[in-house]
């Protein structure tokens, strides 16, 4: 039987590692990196430090491969979602397939959790339901991007007894601030949503490339920094090519 690990590996610090992802990776035979582009050159070069750095006294193969990406632009957003998760499984298939032999084990290194907002899960469990290939998988939890964020900040993500709610830049453009929580945590925001919300009393902890030596980060009451929020995410997606951040926007308290 073949075998899969999906190892969350932290927001980008490679001390951010459990000691069972060290010891997950230390069963690995394989190891599958994905990234999207030659952009993103220095995602690829972490996880190949993190394999040097605690892979011990065995031999492993890297296999490298560029991730779909979804087509931008489209009116049908659910549809392109769909579309791309079709080709990362096609993509997921053909690697399983075709570099992890009967016995072996295969690890994908997910940034963060790979419970939140990533989709490697749902392909592998779709890659079963298809019944083309035949293997067990473990998920090996990581530190999320949002734990790194509240640790870099120094503040709890939720007020006592108050509730958080983890959504997307997309959703807060469309639906505003949810009624009755406090605290809302906004991932995958493309479009600098926040700049939106100006005007309602709010204070926002932003982060990008957490736990890198490219980190930033900025907080304030929303309305005086987000011009500079904005004016920082686009110089360092310009200068890097990509940009990986998260924010806490949380109503500000008299």
């Amino acid at each position: 039987m073949k075998r899969l690990l999906l190892i969350g590996v932290g927001a980008g610090d490679p001390e951010q590692l459990t000691i069972q992802a060290v010891k997950a990776l230390n069963r690995a035979d394989v190891f599958f990196l994905l990234d999207k582009g030659s952009s993103k050159t220095k995602l690829l070069d972490l996880r190949r430090e993190i394999c040097e750095r605690y892979v011990e006294n065995r031999d492993f193969r890297v296999v490298e491969a560029e991730l779909p990406e979804r087509e931008r632009g489209v009116a049908d957003y659910a549809g392109s979602v769909v579309d791309l998760n079709a080709a990362k499984q096609a993509l997921f298939e053909q690697l399983i397939d075709e570099h992890v032999a009967e016995g072996e084990c295969g690890a994908f290194l997910v940034w963060g959790d790979p419970a939140l907002y990533d989709s490697s899960i749902r392909i592998l469990d779709a890659i079963l339901a298809s019944g083309r290939l035949s293997f067990d998988y473990e998920v090996i939890p990581g530190i999320t991007s949002v734990q790194a964020l509240a640790a870099r900040h120094r503040i709890a993500l939720n007020h006592i007894g108050g509730a958080v709610q983890i959504t997307t830049g997309r959703r807060l453009a469309r639906e505003g601030m949810p009624a009755g929580v406090q605290d809302v945590v906004v991932m995958l925001d493309a479009q600098d949503s926040y700049t939106g919300l100006r005007g309602q009393d709010l204070e926002i902890f932003w982060g990008a490339y957490v736990g890198t030596p490219d980190e930033l980060l900025i907080a304030g009451r929303l309305d005086e920094v987000a011009e500079r929020i904005r004016e920082t995410r686009l110089a360092a997606r310009e200068a890097n090519g990509w940009i990986m951040d998260t924010y806490l926007l949380r109503k500000a308290e008299d």
